[in-house]
Formats: structure tokens, C-alpha cells, sequence
């Protein structure tokens, strides 16, 4: 399936998703992907915010500020995600998790790709409505449905027989 089929798919039964990328076998160049593409959607989603911020304060020009969300989404976040995967898989092997620090990697690097067309929409909303009630409604939206795409598929990492099984069936 085509990434954007799996993403709105993943809306709807984000463990099936999950176990099919699983099922191909451990890939770390399938999840640096995954990680670079939605660091580089989740920067584009910055632009709207940054443009309006340049426009009302003129002290700090948008390239300035269009640099800075470069190098933090790009170059700082990654590492980020990379120790928060890390430690989401030691907290499941606390749980009784039984998957793998490349399963968890591939859980967390897939829900940001997942959760990037709402943050795409968030960004747009933050840009033209400017910081209060409705930027943040779509933030809270966009953190929810991070956190609940992320547990289904970290617990569908964690699972083995979950994915042998999806395996078998593909």
C-alpha cells in the first residue's frame, strides 16, 4: 500500500497498519524515512505560525525564524525522537512488552507521519487565527490523536505473535 493509504487507514485500525510495516522485516531506512519526512511535514507546518509571528513583530525577520524551526525539526528533533523511542520501549519491556528498541522506533516514527496532515492543519489554523482558544482546540486535537495512534502502535510492537501472525497473512 502507498504511505498516504496506510496514513488514512491508520486512522481507522492503526494496529493492522502497524503489524503490516512490522511483518516486512526490521528496516531502519524504512524508519529514518518515516522520521525525516515527518520532521520535514511537522517543519512546514511551522510556517504559518512563524509567517504571522514575523508580520506582527518586526524585530525578527522570517527567515530568521523559518532558520531556527529548520534546525530544530530537522537536526534536534530527530535525536529527540530517537531517545523517546528508546525509552518508550524500556517502559513496555517494564510492562511485559516483548518487541524490540527498532519496533518501538518504527511505532513512534510512524505515528508523527501519521499525525502530520493534522499538524499541517493545525499550523494553518495557528497561522490564521493567531494564538487563543481555536490554536489551541487544535493542538489539544492533534495531541490526542498522537497519544492514542502512539499506544496502539507501540502495543502492536510489543506484541510478536501480532506480528508473525500478520506475516504469515501477507
Amino acid at each position: 500500500m502507498s504511505v498516504t493509504r496506510d496514513i488514512v487507514q491508520s486512522y481507522r485500525t492503526p494496529a493492522q497498519v502497524m503489524r503490516r510495516h512490522l511483518a516486512r522485516g526490521p528496516r531502519e531506512d524504512r524508519a529514518l524515512m518515516f522520521l525525516m519526512l515527518s520532521c520535514a511535514l511537522l517543519f512546514i507546518a511551522q510556517w504559518p505560525r512563524l509567517a504571522r509571528k514575523a508580520a506582527i513583530d518586526d524585530t525578527i525577520t522570517l527567515d530568521a525564524l523559518l532558520a531556527g524551526a529548520l534546525f530544530g525539526w530537522v537536526f534536534v528533533a530527530p535525536l529527540f525522537f530517537y531517545a523517546l523511542a528508546a525509552l518508550s520501549r524500556l517502559v513496555a519491556r517494564m510492562a511485559g512488552g516483548q518487541g524490540t528498541f527498532g519496533t518501538a522506533r518504527m511505532a513512534l516514527f510512524w505515528t508523527l507521519l501519521t499525525i502530520s496532515p493534522l499538524a499541517l492543519l493545525r499550523g494553518l489554523v495557528s497561522g490564521l487565527a493567531g494564538p487563543g482558544p481555536l490554536d489551541m482546540l487544535a493542538g489539544l486535537i492533534v495531541l490526542g490523536f498522537f497519544g492514542y495512534l502512539w499506544f496502539a502502535n507501540l502495543r502492536a510492537a510489543e506484541r510478536p505473535a501480532d506480528i508473525e501472525t500478520a506475516a504469515q497473512g501477507a
